[in-house]
């Protein structure tokens, strides 16, 4: 469920007209809704309701600042990859306390302000990474408390590029090799590893696969507590997708995937960690953007908006569905056209769909992408010298620009002419 509808034949965020923020803000724009992040992150949460668990955000979906302290209100925790997502989860609210550092490439700046900040875990994904940290905390006189990331080598059956779980994948280290890596991790100074975490792929759309990889973790505590480690914790990632497609699309519900944590990892007496990104924030968030030409052609006709694939790239990089909805409500009956529906950069790539049956579109009419509010913005770019989009947030019936559209000016002044070139 969102809170995106129509209300007197106009596409509403919550109480708020989407042609009245065009107005004051222009196009094309991401709108986030408080409400649906509010709602999401509950739902969530409250689907492990007598279970010892925490929820992480991965702020990597989504990571303005206004949507990562609404979620901190909330209660949340912080899932971070770098030590720019740290600084914006503390500076959102969040305290160190509950955050937890992911990522396979952690430098040793990234590690020695984690340390020094003290976030609560880090998920350690390699032996070398283990063995810097080791060092890093231990002459700081500090201990990390480390969850190293096993890769059960279970398919996901998501798309390729956002699986994470399978051996041929970098994520984690072998569950077979493993135990091995604890033990070394007992021998270390500055290190507690109290603590095991999995996370198998993104917009996963069937509980099997976290079944499977959470049985075999499951087994891996009870192998490592034989083995005298006192494993205590388990990170289950994120990962359980979102409805792109509407009705036609519907994921497990919390409430089922919740039970079936309890089924496999009820027994253990750990406590849970949980770090849904796209689950919160992919359904909270559209991408509107307007009409510049419907263009007729012999072999297909296309609708170029003024957003392109530098905004939202998720089409082009993932082959992905979203849908997209005229901001004023067709009427019964209107006449149907297929569109390619495309953006303005020189790449035959920009595309938001391909053959998607529309009402009759013209010059100057709002479109809005919906689930966008996960990896959109944050996967921008500024490609053919275009803008970063502004970012909106609705509460209720009030909006607020949390992000800005940096003028020309503004990017020319990043780069830097030699003085060879004066």
């Amino acid at each position: 469920m969102h809170h995106f509808d129509y209300r007197g034949g106009v596409l509403h965020a919550e109480n708020v007209a989407i042609p009245d923020i065009a107005a004051a803000i222009g196009t094309p724009f991401y709108c986030y809704s408080s409400a649906t992040l509010e709602r999401h992150y509950r739902v969530f949460a409250d689907a492990f309701t007598g279970q010892p668990a925490r929820v992480c955000y991965s702020v990597k979906a989504n990571s303005n600042l206004a949507v990562v302290a609404t979620l901190a209100r909330q209660g949340a925790g912080a899932d971070v990859v770098s030590e720019g997502e740290l600084r914006r989860a503390l500076a959102a609210g969040i305290p160190a306390a509950k955050i937890v550092f992911s990522g396979v490439g952690k430098t040793e700046g990234e590690m020695a302000f984690a340390l020094e900040t003290g976030i609560d875990q880090f998920n350690v994904e390699s032996e070398p990474e283990l063995e810097l940290l080791s060092q890093l905390a231990s002459a700081r006189g500090l201990t990390a408390r480390v969850a190293i990331r096993v890769n059960p080598d279970v398919d996901a059956k998501t798309h390729e590029k956002i699986a994470t779980g399978k051996a041929e994948n970098k994520f984690g280290i072998s569950w077979q090799r493993a135990p091995s890596v604890y033990d070394r991790a007992r021998e270390l100074p500055g290190i507690e590893a109290s603590g095991i975490d999995v996370h198998i792929g993104s917009q996963l759309t069937d509980l099997a696969p976290f079944g499977a990889a959470f049985s075999r973790v499951a087994a891996m505590v009870e192998e490592l507590r034989a083995r005298g480690h006192d494993i205590r914790h388990i990170d289950l990632g994120g990962g359980l997708g979102i409805p792109y497609r509407g009705d036609n699309d519907v994921p497990p519900h919390p409430d089922e995937y919740a039970a079936m944590v309890k089924r496999t990892m009820g027994h253990l007496g750990c406590s849970l960690t949980f770090e849904p990104g796209r689950l919160i924030a992919g359904n909270a968030g559209i991408l509107v953007s307007r009409v510049i030409y419907e263009k007729r052609g012999d072999d297909r006709n296309f609708l170029i908006l003024d957003a392109a694939m530098n905004d939202l790239i998720r089409p082009t990089l993932y082959d992905a569905w979203h849908e997209i909805k005229p901001v004023a409500e067709p009427r019964e009956g209107v006449e149907t056209t297929l569109y390619d529906v495309v953006g303005p950069v020189c790449e035959t790539g920009d595309f938001f769909a391909k053959g998607r049956e529309l009402p009759r579109l013209k010059s100057g009419d709002l479109v809005a992408i919906m689930s966008a509010g996960a990896y959109g913005a944050v996967q921008a770019s500024t490609y053919n010298t275009r803008p970063l989009v502004p970012e909106v947030m609705v509460r209720g019936d009030a909006f607020q620009e949390v992000r800005a559209r940096p003028s020309y000016d503004a990017m020319l002044k990043q780069d830097i002419i030699p003085s060879w070139l004066d």
